[in-house]
Formats: structure tokens, sequence, C-alpha cells
């Protein structure tokens, strides 16, 4: 049974209520008639007749006393609420959701910042980040075929701390999604030292974070890509590796680095790909990507109302 089919099925075995905001777009509209077919999920189509004006009202109240202090301008929050992403993932914050998917027609930091002011940090891991779950054809490597990528959407230049963050919730990610043992690899140019810069350093101190906070966890790094995924060329280049060449989460170094290689892998290998899905956070919740299909959005929403079981 491939990834996909395996997350849908986790999605009918405990039906959750996913929000949809942008009931405008034709791709939401035809993903929220597959999902309520296939039984994934309770898909609320957030459309005005839905939108209740003292619920609108009262949301606004409440994100303005969370925000007052670095935002005190209650008719600029009333303009923020136009926009049914506020009214979605407050919906969420408050229970009468179990978590919201939108970014079809939204940027990505706009989704993020509806997420993140509305829902909250979680205050274990205090950072808000995001992952791919990739599932590439043919492939044995990673999870047959199966790979997390992080962070490929929010954190422009992760520290230390951030890393070994991005390296937790993914692996939570792994085991209660994919229900697979994750091995996690930080990867770089190096491999154990095969190179010097100020990015090795920063992800050997990732290193001893993670041991401290995690240390059941199976990581690795500095690694290569190929060190990190292909047993054969661990064997070569360290072959004591922890991880053995058989990584199936992915820490990049950078946005930059975590997003191009996971739009190079969906073009070039056919790989099927959902999120970003946003980690770090109280409630979960998803983006897309604004070139998205309506499979992608079937997806997502499966994977988020697994995530919020």
């Amino acid at each position: 049974m491939d990834t996909i089919t395996r997350i849908r099925n986790k999605a009918k075995a405990g039906l959750k209520t996913i929000v949809l905001p942008e009931y405008e777009d034709s791709r939401v509209v035809e993903a929220a008639k597959v999902i309520e077919r296939e039984g994934l999920a309770k898909v609320l189509l957030l459309t005005p007749d839905k939108i209740n004006p003292a619920d609108k009202e009262s949301y606004i109240q409440q994100f303005y006393q969370m925000r007052k202090a670095k935002d005190p301008d209650i008719n600029k929050i009333r303009k923020m609420f136009d926009d049914s992403l506020y009214y979605a993932a407050m919906m969420v914050r408050k229970g009468q959701a179990d978590g919201f998917v939108a970014g079809a027609s939204h940027t990505t930091p706009d989704v993020a910042r509806s997420a993140i002011w509305c829902l909250g940090v979680d205050k274990h891991i205090s950072i808000a980040t995001s992952a791919f779950i990739m599932e590439v054809p043919g492939s044995d490597l990673g999870e047959k075929g199966t790979f997390i990528f992080a962070d490929c959407a929010i954190i422009p230049d992760p520290n230390s701390r951030q890393l070994a963050c991005i390296a937790l919730v993914c692996a939570e990610l792994g085991r209660k999604v994919l229900e697979m043992t994750p091995r996690v690899a930080f990867l770089s140019y190096s491999t154990k030292g095969s190179a010097t810069g100020r990015g090795i350093e920063k992800i050997t101190e990732a290193l001893k974070l993670v041991k401290t906070m995690a240390p059941e966890l199976i990581f690795d790094g500095e690694l290569q890509v190929d060190a990190a995924i292909v047993p054969e060329v661990a064997q070569i280049k360290y072959p004591h590796s922890p991880v053995g060449g058989k990584a199936n989460v992915l820490i990049f170094p950078s946005l930059e680095a975590g997003n191009i290689s996971y739009k190079l892998v969906q073009r070039l290998a056919n790989a099927r790909v959902i999120g970003p899905l946003i980690l770090g956070l109280s409630h979960p919740c998803s983006d897309l990507s604004r070139g998205c299909s309506v499979d992608d959005i079937v997806d997502c929403v499966a994977t988020t109302a697994v995530r919020a079981q």
C-alpha cells in the first residue's frame, strides 16, 4: 500500500473537521467534493454564508486582546478579518474545527502569519516551521521512497536550536502520520568534517541539542545527501553513521536549499508532494503551493486530519 493510500485510510478511520477558507478557488471547491465523497474528513468550505457575524466579532475581539501590544489598532484587525483565513484559524483555536488548509490563492507568508498569530506556537517547541512529505515513485531509498523534507517554507536561515527543533517535530510527524521509525540526517556540503565552515558548526551544535532533547532519536550529521540516503555511499564516506545511508527525514541547512530541493525532486522524479505542513503550533494546519492540484489539496486535508487525531 502506498503512502498516500495509507494516509487517506487513516483519515477515514477518525473523521476530523477541516476548514477550507478559499471558497472562490475552483480547485478547492472540487477538492471539497472529493473529500466528502471519499469520507476523508468533515470538510467545511468557508463560504460567506458559513461565517457567523457574532462569531466573527468575538474572534476579532479575542484576536485584538492577543495582539494589542504589537498592533493596537482594532480597525486594522477588522480589515485583516475581511480575509477568511483569520476566521478559519480562529475557528480552530476555539475548537470549532480541528485544522485548516489554505494556500491555493494565498502566499505562504499569508497562511503562516494567520496560523502563528491565531493558533500560537507550541510552548515545548517554541518555533513554527514546515515540512513536506515526499513520495518518490519506484525508489527504495528513504522509507521505501518516502521522505520528510524540512524546512522548505518558513525559516530562512535556521540557527542550531531551530534546526534541532525542526528535527524533533519532523520525527514526530513521521511517527504519527507515516507510522515510520524516523532516521534523521542534517544535510550539508560536507560529510563528517570533509569541509569546514559556519554551516558545519551550526549543525554540530544542533546535534548536541538533539542528543539532549531526544536521546532515543536516530540521527546524524553533517552529511552530504548521498551519504545520508544511499547505503553504498554511506559505507564509503562514513561507515559508522547510525543513519547508515537510510535517512528518511532530511533536515536542510537553509530555506533556499530545502525549497529548491523539494521542487527539483517533485518535478524531475515526479514525486507526490504533501505540504508544506505547518509544524510547531498548538493545532494542525497546512499550507499549499499556489500551483497545487486538486489531489494536492485532498492529500493535505487528509494529512491534516490525521495530525488532528
